[in-house]
C-alpha cells in the first residue's frame, strides 16, 4: 500500500475529554450566542471545567457574508449579551488589519519576469 496517499479520513477522532453541550440564544439581528456547557461522556455537567460563551455574526464583505465567531469573556448570558458587541468589533478589526497586512505583502513581493517575458523586453 502506497503510504503517501494514506485516508485523511482515518486520523479523524473525537476528543471525548473535551465534550460541551451547546445552547443558542439569538435576537434574530447581530447574531446568536452559543452556550458551551462542559459535560462528561455521560451527558452530565462536568463541574470540573467551566462553561464558555461564543459570538457568531456575519458581515458582509466584497466575496459575500464572512462569518466571525469569537469567544465572549462573560460568566452568565447577561454578561455575554453585554460583551457581544465589543468582541464582535474586536474580531472584525483584527480581520481587517490581518487583510491589510496581507495585502501590503502582497504588493510589496518583487516579480521577477522569466526568461520569455525578459526576451520580450529586451527585442
Amino acid at each position: 500500500m502506497d503510504t503517501n496517499n494514506q485516508n485523511p479520513a482515518a486520523e479523524i477522532s473525537f476528543n471525548k475529554d473535551n465534550l460541551y453541550k451547546e445552547e443558542t440564544f439569538t435576537d434574530l439581528q447581530s447574531g446568536s450566542i452559543k452556550h458551551l456547557i462542559p459535560v462528561k461522556t455521560d451527558g452530565s455537567p462536568d463541574e470540573s471545567r467551566p462553561p464558555m460563551f461564543m459570538a457568531q455574526a456575519q458581515i458582509m464583505s466584497a466575496a459575500g457574508p464572512l462569518p466571525i465567531q469569537c469567544v465572549l469573556e462573560a460568566n452568565n448570558l447577561e454578561e455575554a449579551i453585554a460583551a457581544f458587541p465589543g468582541a464582535v468589533k474586536q474580531t472584525v478589526d483584527k480581520i481587517i488589519e490581518e487583510a491589510k497586512r496581507l495585502r501590503m505583502e502582497e504588493a510589496s513581493r518583487i516579480v521577477v519576469p522569466d526568461a520569455q517575458t525578459t526576451s520580450k523586453i529586451i527585442t
